[in-house]
């Protein structure tokens, strides 16, 4: 299964839906990982973190554009435009 795990956007929010332990056990598992580049930066995980855990390294399409996106909070749908 392909999952994604696109950057948090609402203020103040620290976490990241998977960490890089996580990502590597979700690939164990057959999966293929794409984190948005920067996802993990406000807690603390690098995205060479998830490259050495297996994960790919994409943007926020790539990460939405998944099978299964996993996030903390849910997702919100972009301004529209005036």
């Amino acid at each position: 299964m392909l999952i994604g795990v696109p950057a948090e956007t609402a203020a103040g929010e620290t976490r990241v839906a998977v960490t890089p332990e996580t990502a590597k056990k979700l690939v164990g598992q057959g999966h293929t990982v794409r984190v948005q580049s920067g996802a993990g930066l406000r807690a603390s995980a690098t995205d060479e973190a998830y490259q050495a855990a297996g994960a790919e390294i994409t943007d926020a399409a790539g990460a939405f554009g998944a099978e299964m996106v996993l996030k903390v909070r849910n997702p919100r749908p972009p301004k529209s435009p005036p």
